[in-house]
């Protein structure tokens, strides 16, 4: 069951990529550069856009995933707290996101112990530690973080942009 629970991360993150790859054809013709690839297949690459994210020669980038996971304190709160506590912690992502350091996050809709992830846009597993430890439903032991580090396509930093110019209501 745990290998189903993985594949469908990864399906749901080839989406977002996908979601995200599709920015570079938003940007108009006259800012973007063409570069054509050594091997056989050719392609247009954005150098406005390679300049912007940065990526390795494959268009990839480090990253730091946060599977979120109940917490051992989780079913011991009243109904009250619980909802004051999804409150903080949503505003807690909101700040992650907006400082940059954040890139996606949001909940699994099934009813597991897995509850959401996390892609940080940090270098280290301590660094989102340290980030993972200002929410306070980590901190309440309603959550619980396991981090991996991630190797993802560094068009997923447009994410977060392209979320705000298509979400009508915030959390």
């Amino acid at each position: 069951m745990q290998s189903f629970k993985q594949s469908y991360i990864l399906r749901t993150i080839i989406v977002l990529f996908i979601s995200a790859s599709s920015y570079s054809c938003l940007v108009p013709e006259k800012k973007r550069t063409v570069l054509t690839d050594s091997t056989e297949n050719s392609f247009e690459i954005d150098s406005v856009l390679v300049a912007e994210l940065n990526p390795d020669e494959y268009g990839m980038k480090n990253y730091v995933m946060a599977l979120l996971k109940k917490g051992p304190k989780r079913s011991m709160m009243d109904s009250v707290t619980a909802i004051n506590l999804q409150k903080a912690h949503m505003e807690n992502i909101g700040r992650l996101a907006d400082e940059g350091k954040l890139v996606v996050a949001g909940p699994f809709t099934d009813d597991t112990d897995l509850k959401g992830i996390y892609i940080f846009d940090v270098k280290t597993i301590e660094e989102a530690q340290k980030l993972c430890e200002t929410d306070p439903a980590i901190k309440a032991g309603s959550l619980m973080m396991e981090l991996h580090p991630w190797y993802g396509s560094a068009a997923m930093l447009k994410i977060p942009e392209l979320h705000r110019k298509i979400a009508q209501k915030q959390p």
